[in-house]
């Protein structure tokens, strides 16, 4: 190829359906109301490459609108699409009814993909683009071929429940091809009424369907049979049944898929089959025109994304006009400083999470909802012992709660389904907890996770503390809380002394050692779940006997200790290695996200995790890369969270599993890599910027607790911090110069910057301004 320069529970849905409309135009930007207009900082907000994607994980880009996701090759010659639904789950329905430790959960599946053959060789295209405008979650291709420019524009609509990819030339009649669409269980491919369709069924009853029907202008559409199918570089087998254009001025296609899975235990997680709804949806959106699905897209989508704007710095001019690709070369191996691509880095975690977590579905898995396998690795599945969790670490924070509702909708569901099998495994226990792995019906396997469904808890706990919706807490989040509380009211070991400590813990994923007692990471997380329980009694002024029940509990647990060598002690016994670069930090919990330690409170404990951090090292997989820049951040280190953090954005190839110091960083398409891909390492990257520059989990609004001396002169707003309040913050030569406070909840606010401290009730919906001392410059009350 030659180049030239949330905070109230959704209702339970029935089917997910999820539409793609490819359309092919005559003219390029020729869809009616289609050019909404940029904001000025959308090209920093855009991942742009100089060739066609090869590779599905390194290098293809996402899009997606919460159920489903598809991948984008941006081929000239074969295009692929390949797409996900994110509720179609392989394994048991389920759970087995006598105990098994190692249940049959299967995995997350693959679900197809389209190909539409347009016939231009990539040795003859010239002035290859394709970007990824995460301003307006838009992915865009455009190159020439033989005289004519080409146009591919393709978004995902959360409102319609439609991805659009939109063809356009600057030449009527300029296409001619094929289209097909792909099964990833072997489902036959039907045709009628220039309709495809694919409809089947997994053996664990979930039923499934997609179809795609195909509308044109000018030229001639057809379903055509044909054992004569180009061979594709992914080695994926086409049907004979395709349906065919030629000369056309535009082709539009709808594609919609959804599965029969219902998030309601009581139904056996089994509801209607999507074909009514499928068909509806196709027949809907066929109807409408794609300049009002594009503008409807962008108003919604930038709805969430637009609440937080972000500036790091002015990068060198001769960065800005690198590809992507090369701006992570630059940076990787030349080690230039480049403040745009990781200001990027952090919105486009914001724009993953946006893309695969959205109200009304299932929550954002291992790879959040883009899978091109039926043997994904580690099943894909949602992993208890960080890997969810991390998932949502920037839900809140970054001012996209209601991306957040997902998990904890589908921690409600599991109550009934994890407290049988719980039961099975402790005894005469109340409440309920989790194994390490888990689908999407709450069949789990592998180690138990004793502490998981607290660590689950916390996450209902948040999202109140940010949210301030009472009533949310009232009916969701503590009943759930006060469960998982009777579990270890119940489970827990009472010793001689009094201390009480957990029985069977083990410190992930330390395999060298058999569980034991009061292993640190368990006592901080039931530690956690307890403050908690106590804050939310508190909060709703009631239940007081059982809070000051877990109160007294509480001060009875085993806390954590500092060892030989200064460090935090990973168990109880002594046994920490100073040598040991194990991926999982389990036992700083308490520093983050957990608030038992802190700079301020425990500045000892706060010591003794800064030696544990030392001494694990920085490289490390991707994901937990992330960890520890949130880490060093709670430790107000702002320059080594900004060494973290360039540390993992640290370009890399490799897809095969290490679990080792190598293989961490993030691939050419700033996905994460363990390695393989993995998005938690994007998202729990997100979340550590946000702690760098904002802090609220002491009781106070912190600003600018870890700036590094990388970012000396920027600004950042929207942000957001417990109590119900956002903010904005500028600052120039390392120092605040400005600070706005909104007060969505009415709450009393107290910030605290370098030793100063501005405390005052507010009022709700009032806007509050700080100079760089924090003296009050004025207040209004929002309209």
């Amino acid at each position: 190829m030659n180049n030239s320069a949330a905070s109230t529970r959704m209702p339970r849905w029935t089917a997910v359906i999820c539409l793609i409309a490819i359309i092919v135009g005559t003219h390029a930007g020729d869809v009616g109301g289609a050019d909404v207009p940029v904001e000025k900082d959308a090209r920093a907000n855009t991942l742009w490459y100089r060739h066609p994607a090869n590779t599905w994980m390194t290098e293809a880009l996402p899009i997606g609108n919460g159920p489903m996701g598809a991948v984008l090759f941006g081929r000239t010659d074969l295009e692929r699409i390949q797409f996900n639904e994110i509720s179609l789950w392989g394994g048991r329905r389920l759970a087995s009814k006598e105990y098994v430790e190692n249940d049959d959960m299967g995995s997350y599946q693959a679900f197809g993909d389209l190909f539409v053959q347009l016939g231009h060789d990539p040795e003859k295209v010239t002035n290859y683009r394709r970007e990824l405008d995460i301003q307006r979650a838009v992915h865009r291709v455009t190159y020439e071929y033989e005289g004519v420019r080409y146009e591919q524009i393709a978004f995902a609509s959360h409102p319609a429940g439609v991805i659009v990819v939109h063809f356009a030339a600057n030449k009527p009649a300029a296409y001619s091809g094929r289209i097909w669409l792909t099964d990833m269980h072997n489902a036959p491919i039907t045709a009628s009424a220039n309709r495809l369709a694919a409809v089947g069924k997994l053996k664990n009853g979930f039923e499934y369907e997609a179809q795609v029907q195909a509308l044109t202008q000018g030229g001639k559409l057809s379903i055509t049979e044909n054992d004569s199918v180009p061979e594709n570089q992914w080695e994926i087998e086409l049907p004979a049944t395709c349906l065919s254009f030629d000369k056309s001025d535009s082709v539009t296609l709808f594609l919609s898929a959804g599965t029969s899975f219902e998030q309601d235990f009581a139904k056996e997680w089994l509801g209607e089959h999507p074909h009514a709804a499928v068909t509806q949806r196709v027949d809907s959106a066929a109807s409408r025109s794609v300049d009002v699905l594009l503008a409807e897209h962008v108003s919604d989508y930038q709805s969430l994304f637009g609440r937080v704007s972000l500036d790091l710095g002015t990068p060198d001019s001769s960065q800005v006009e690198k590809s992507t690709k090369e701006r992570l070369e630059a940076y990787t191996r030349n080690k230039v400083a480049d403040p745009d691509l990781e200001a990027l880095f952090c919105q486009f975690g914001r724009y993953l999470l946006i893309s695969c977590s959205r109200p009304g579905s299932l929550p954002a898995n291992l790879q959040g909802v883009w899978n091109d396998s039926n043997r994904p690795a580690w099943a894909g599945d949602y992993h208890s012992n960080i890997n969810v969790e991390m998932n949502y670490w920037p839900a809140e924070t970054s001012n996209l709660a209601e991306c957040h509702v997902p998990f904890i909708d589908y921690v409600s569901s599991l109550r009934k389904v994890c407290a049988q099998k719980t039961q099975m495994r402790y005894g005469d226990v109340r409440g309920w907890t989790i194994q390490t792995m888990n689908n999407a019906c709450g069949v789990s396997s592998w180690k138990w996770n004793p502490p998981g469904s607290a660590w689950y808890a916390q996450h209902l706990w948040e999202h109140y503390a940010f949210g301030r919706d009472i009533d949310y807490l009232r009916e969701t989040a503590y009943p759930i809380l006060k469960e998982i509380c009777l579990f270890w009211q119940d489970h827990l070991k009472r010793r001689p002394d009094g201390t009480l400590v957990t029985p069977d813990g083990w410190s992930p994923e330390q395999y060298k050692y058999e569980p034991e007692e009061g292993v640190t990471y368990d006592q901080e997380i039931v530690y956690d779940l307890f403050t908690n329980v106590i804050e939310a009694a508190d909060a709703l002024g009631d239940d007081k006997e059982f809070r000051d029940e877990i109160a007294a509990m509480r001060d009875d647990l085993l806390k954590p200790a500092i060892g030989s060598w200064g460090q935090l002690k990973e168990w109880e016994i002594e046994r920490d290695d100073p040598e040991d670069k194990h991926r999982h930090v389990s036992h700083l919990f308490a520093l983050f996200p957990g608030r038992q330690i802190s700079m301020a409170e425990t500045p000892e404990l706060a010591e003794a995790a800064r030696v544990s951090l030392d001494a694990r090292g920085d490289a490390s997989t991707g994901w937990s890369r992330a960890w520890k820049i949130n880490f060093w951040a709670r430790l107000g280190n702002g320059d080594r969270a900004h060494r973290l953090l360039r540390s993992l954005l640290n370009l890399v190839a490799e897809t095969k599993t290490i679990y080792g110091q190598s293989g961490g960083g993030v691939y050419s398409n700033m996905l994460c890599s363990h390695p393989p891909f993995q998005i938690d390492g994007n998202l729990g990257a997100t979340a550590g910027y946000c702690e760098m520059l904002l802090q609220s989990h002491a009781g106070q609004i912190q600003l600018l607790p870890a700036l590094p001396s990388a970012w000396p002169t920027g600004s950042a707003k929207g942000l957001c911090a417990r109590g119900g309040f956002e903010v904005d913050l500028t600052w120039k030569d390392g120092q605040l110069t400005s600070a706005v406070i909104r007060s969505k909840s009415g709450q009393p606010c107290r910030v605290t910057y370098q030793g100063k401290t501005w405390e005052s009730d507010t009022t709700t919906g009032a806007t509050y301004r700080l100079d760089q001392n924090l003296n009050p410059q004025e207040s209004e009350k929002d309209s």
